[in-house]
């Protein structure tokens, strides 16, 4: 029954889609569902730890590529419900953080998946997702640089005991890029191909996003793009929270292997299912080609006291975070 389960996470998709075709403030049905009834039922929920998987990757994939389809219709029906429904300025906010909530509790976390296929179409599929979320940096950073260097200084996605979620937003945004930027121009010099060229990955990302944008700004208006924009920065806003609570405060040394210590999992059916397994995040790092309804639960890895979804909340509330993850570092 695991990977029936993991249809769960298409929920959030439909709910904006049917949200923005309604129009009004159905518009804010995912904020309700997602950061109201599931944080709230996720304080409440069991955890489970059973490690038992079906060997096929058939339904597994298919609900990757499920979700690669919801996402383009979510951004369209966002774009539709904006320049058609006719919602006023405090609706256009609302639907647009509601898409962008799932761009980044779906998109990009689907995009995560995909980017560790070693199938090209698959990692085609993988950024265009981040593509539609505004991402230019995660498909290089996070496969060179985050996996290689986590825990260590060296990685700009982990985040350092003591620092809050909001400084560490900044602070990573900005280190990622560069990191990202600068990778993809080393490898073009080792091919003697211009560093930062249109075969840059982040620079043909930022090229084809701002054409994208200005295609949107003019065909559709400046209230779609302004929607576009701020779902974007909604959805990076959660892939970066994310990376927050994954490795806080979790150091290694730079010659240790990375392994089941050096991430924060949590086993709360919610954020299993709703988000494929991205909470075994333990077992992700420690062996990082295993498809997702495979992952497992480690008994000595370090553990979230909630999911993913309920976390947030001490997140959002810095003394809140440190008061609740200090006593446990200090036990690792």
């Amino acid at each position: 029954m695991r990977n029936y389960k993991y249809l769960l996470s298409l929920t959030t998709g439909i709910i904006v889609i049917t949200g923005n075709m309604l129009g009004n403030w159905w518009v804010a049905g995912n904020i309700i569902f997602s950061l109201g009834i599931l944080a709230v039922l996720e304080k409440f929920v069991s955890q489970n730890h059973d490690n038992s998987y079906s060997e096929s990757e058939i339904f597994p994939d298919a609900i990757l590529f499920a979700h690669v389809l919801l996402q383009m219709l979510c951004l369209s029906s966002l774009f539709y419900s904006v320049s058609q429904n006719g919602l006023s300025f405090s609706q256009i906010i609302v639907a647009a953080i509601s898409t962008g909530i799932n761009s980044g509790s779906s998109a990009i976390v689907i995009a995560h998946e995909l980017i560790h296929r070693n199938i090209k179409w698959f990692q085609w599929a993988g950024k265009f997702l981040l593509f539609t979320a505004g991402n230019v940096y995660f498909y290089v950073d996070h496969l060179r640089v985050h996996h290689k260097w986590v825990g260590t200084a060296k990685d700009p996605a982990t985040s350092i005991y003591g620092e809050n979620l909001y400084r560490f937003f900044m602070r990573t945004t900005v280190g990622q890029f560069k990191s990202a930027l600068n990778s993809d121009a080393n490898r073009l010099r080792k091919i003697n191909a211009a560093p930062y060229g249109l075969r840059n990955y982040v620079t043909a990302s930022i090229l084809l996003l701002v054409l994208f944008m200005s295609l949107l700004a003019y065909f559709l208006g400046a209230s779609v793009l302004v929607a576009f924009m701020l779902q974007a920065i909604l959805a990076n806003f959660l892939l970066e929270y994310t990376n927050y609570i994954e490795h806080y405060g979790l150091t290694r040394n730079e010659n240790e292997r990375v392994t089941e210590h050096h991430s924060w999992q949590s086993d709360k059916v919610i954020s299993r299912y709703f988000l494929i397994d991205l909470s075994r995040h333990a077992d992700h790092h420690y062996y990082a080609s295993k498809p997702y309804h495979i992952l497992k639960s480690y008994d000595k890895a370090p553990v979230l006291p909630g999911g993913y979804v309920e976390m947030i909340y001490y997140a959002l509330i810095p003394p809140l975070w440190f008061k609740t993850m200090h006593p446990l570092l200090r036990k690792q």
